[in-house]
């Protein structure tokens, strides 16, 4: 923790979350806003579906690649550059977006996109450690997530007005306010929460080194594990939202808003619960009482979709209460992870949020194509992901300490 940090945020601290919310709102928000306009923009770009799909993984590889870098680079030259300059190229990205006139420009900006949209989720977490001892870094982490929680929740309701209302292209325009807004609003608000002390050389051999230290670390490797797969359990079901509420719930798009609000309002209860019980709980606990959740809603999820016909009224809520689930435990478990190198938490940061992302990319360019068409095979994908995070929380929980 920055010994410096009460003189150098001096608002409240719910304010500081909003504002480190905002920047981690930057990544879902560039995915979840377009996603009503994909038949739309596929016919506009002459693309098929496939096409379509790979700007969503594309976004997901850039996010995850340049995710490795976004943290050690703030250890080594400071948290705000890093983020200013990640938000400036975002906003660039968008423009780029909203004039693309095939499918092989929108791939591309859709790429650039991604590797910058990292820097917000990515240095936002080191931050919160940078300023704020472990309770109350949890209390924090949980806000965050909170905060996080209503912007894919009014995204798709924005970006299926703009398309229903404009075209395609505005989604992107609209991104490029977003982008503007946070840019300035960083700029003249978020302090440098790096003390001096803690900086960082830059020297590639050394990053290389470190890095290869933490992936054979396989304590950390788990709880990287535990935190990033079981969030696929849900976020599959948001890949697959044109044919997931398209195709088997027959929604219309601006009837998507009701699946964002069941997943979104799911993880703003469970983030709330994780910083109402934070101090009060064990990390073991509380984590292990988010895994409980999800598997019993893997298990609800699987036995509704073998036997019971096919209804928005149970399917909604499936999603939500594994939202809650993973919500309640992966403020805890991050933190967890950022501290096992207390002097390189943004290289912690990085290289949890790429593996994470490595696997958002994945699941959307493999296992979303597989499945998407079946409800069942939805459901056991999101159980299966689900079991990996649950088996490799099982690996190491007895070494972190209570």
């Amino acid at each position: 923790m920055n010994p410096d940090a009460s003189r150098l945020w001096r608002a409240p601290r719910w304010a500081l979350s909003v504002l480190l919310a905002c920047l981690a709102m930057v990544g879902p928000f560039s995915i979840d806003t377009y996603l009503p306009a994909f038949s739309g923009i596929a016919s506009a770009l002459n693309a098929t579906p496939v096409q379509m799909q790979q700007t969503l993984s594309a976004y997901l590889l850039g996010f995850a690649f340049m995710n490795l870098f976004h943290g050690a680079l703030s250890d080594c030259f400071g948290r705000r550059p890093v983020v200013l300059i990640g938000l400036g190229i975002f906003t660039l990205a968008s423009v780029g977006c909203a004039i693309a006139s095939s499918i092989g420009q929108l791939v591309f900006w859709r790429t650039v996109q991604g590797m910058s949209a990292g820097a917000g989720i990515v240095v936002s977490r080191a931050i919160i450690r940078d300023m704020f001892p472990p309770a109350d870094a949890q209390r924090v982490m949980s806000q965050v997530t909170l905060f996080f929680g209503v912007a894919p929740a009014i995204a798709p309701m924005v970006g299926g007005f703009l398309f229903v209302h404009a075209d395609w292209h505005s989604i992107f325009w609209f991104l490029t306010a977003v982008g503007g807004a946070l840019l300035v609003s960083n700029w003249r608000l978020l302090p440098e929460t790096l003390h001096p002390t803690l900086v960082q050389p830059f020297h590639v051999g050394a990053l290389m080194r470190e890095y290869w230290r933490l992936c054979s670390s396989p304590k950390f490797m788990m709880l990287v594990l535990a935190s990033g797969i079981p969030f696929n359990g849900m976020f599959l079901y948001v890949l697959a939202t044109p044919v997931f509420l398209g195709e088997h719930l027959h929604f219309a798009p601006q009837q998507f808003f009701w699946f964002f609000l069941c997943s979104i309002g799911g993880i703003m209860a469970g983030a709330a619960v994780s910083g109402r019980l934070a101090g009060k709980m064990s990390p073991q606990r509380q984590i292990m009482r988010g895994f409980r959740i999800m598997f019993a809603v893997s298990v609800a999820n699987i036995s509704l979709n073998l036997f019971a016909p096919l209804s928005a009224f149970w399917a909604l809520p499936m999603v939500g209460l594994f939202a809650f689930g993973w919500a309640m435990m992966v403020p805890v478990v991050t933190l967890l992870v950022l501290d096992q190198v207390p002097e390189r938490r943004g290289m912690a940061s990085s290289l949890q949020a790429c593996i994470g992302s490595a696997a958002n990319g994945l699941v959307a360019g493999v296992l979303v194509p597989l499945v998407m068409h079946s409800t069942l095979a939805l459901a056991c994908t999101s159980a299966a992901l689900m079991l990996v995070g649950l088996f490799a929380w099982y690996g190491v929980r007895r070494s972190v300490v209570s």
